[in-house]
């Protein structure tokens, strides 16, 4: 079995990159007791994520060493042995001397490339495929996150779902105090929205303000709340963090932890994610959810976008198929969407009984092909044998 892994970060934008190799590196610390050490370049950003990071270049928490990648460019003075296995997430690539290390060892680390999630067919038959270095004898193996069987799967720690089905009427009421608000009223719709803000969010809430259900929508602080603020025409956020007008109560909520961000999804009835780990977050919360993706050059993000509906609809009655992709396009601003998000929502929220129970039997579905940590460490042992 690997003993030592690093997993190396480069914070591209925003907190997926960061997220996702935190919750990574925590798991296989915690769970499969290997040693980890999580190399980083911008520590602020991990520390959004988890309130014990601190500005300094090398530090434990949860069982992982955090350390600045700047200091992964020395190895000589022994103080950072070359692990048996290397992670380079999302293409960041490693410090030079690093991979020259690496090469000159008697034995060189097992070099994965954890990719970007995607449900794009060609995914499955790029899983595990070896690239060679084109210098130096070292060969790179990459490693796709996925929804289907031949992918690594989705993150999910080993009690995620007793935490979830456990999470009752008492812990939603003590989510929402600690967020700062009472509860919400019974018969109320609650509505995580948490996206870029490019988001179309003025539409929406406006369909929700003069719709005929209650709807309470928390949005965390961040960018996208200018938006909240200025369909209300607020200069900033009220002391009692609440915008209400018509049949709208817009709950502006702090910026969870990355451990209580579930929470968050658990208290309420559907959720608005974004990028990649809140996106696969939804998807074990088992609630109707809409995806804001992130953007990518000549609108590449939109063919991922209807890769992972196309995959997602299966089994799915039509009607509700075509209420989701409506909107899912509308939120995206798809080229050619058929509705603007306000219109759509309303037809999404017409099956939302259907919507969840097909949330629930995805979820069940992408159990069965594993988790990412557990597959990435199976993979290793078998190739470090």
């Amino acid at each position: 079995m690997p003993e030592r892994w690093d997993i190396f970060c480069r914070v591209v934008d925003n907190f997926g990159d960061a997220g996702v190799c935190w919750r990574l590196a925590r798991q296989l610390a915690l769970e499969h007791r290997f040693g980890v050490r999580l190399w980083i370049d911008h520590l602020p950003t991990l520390a959004r994520l988890h309130p014990d990071v601190v500005d300094t270049p090398r530090q434990t928490i949860d069982e992982v060493e955090v350390l600045s990648w700047d200091d992964a460019v020395d190895l000589r003075s022994g103080d950072h042995p070359l692990p048996q296995v290397v992670v380079e997430a999302f293409g960041c690539g490693l410090p030079e001397a690093y991979v020259e290390a690496m090469a000159h060892a008697s034995r060189p680390p097992l070099w994965l490339g954890l990719e970007y999630l995607s449900a794009e067919p060609w995914v499955a038959t790029h899983h595990r495929l070896p690239s060679p270095h084109p210098r130096l004898p070292l060969e790179r193996y990459y490693f796709f996150p996925g929804f289907v069987e031949g992918t690594g799967g989705l993150l999910r720690e080993s009690d995620l779902f007793a935490r979830r089905d456990a999470f009752g009427p008492q812990q939603r009421a003590a989510f929402w105090r600690a967020a700062g608000h009472e509860p919400p009223e019974p018969g109320a719709l609650t509505v995580a929205v948490f996206a870029y803000e490019t988001a179309p969010l003025a539409g929406l809430l406006q369909a929700w303000e003069t719709g005929t259900v209650d709807t309470v929508a928390a949005i965390p602080e961040g960018k996208l709340l200018a938006a909240a603020l200025a369909h209300f025409g607020a200069a900033e956020i009220p002391a009692n963090r609440l915008l209400h007008r018509g049949a709208l109560e817009v709950r502006v909520v702090p910026f969870v932890p990355q451990a209580r961000f579930d929470e968050l999804l658990w208290s309420c009835d559907v959720a608005f994610v974004r990028g990649e780990d809140s996106f696969v977050r939804a998807q074990w919360a088992q609630r109707p959810f809409i995806w804001h993706i992130y953007p990518q050059e000549e609108q590449a993000h939109w063919r991922k976008l209807d890769a992972f509906l196309e995959l997602y609809g299966e089994g799915l009655a039509a009607p509700a198929a075509t209420a989701l992709q409506h909107l899912w396009h509308a939120w995206n601003q798809v080229e050619g969407a058929r509705v603007s998000p306000g219109s759509a929502w309303a037809a999404y929220a017409s099956h939302r009984a259907t919507l969840r129970e097909h949330a629930i039997r995805w979820a069940a579905r992408l159990a069965g092909i594993g988790g990412l940590a557990d597959n990435l460490a199976r993979f290793c042992r078998d190739k470090l044998k």
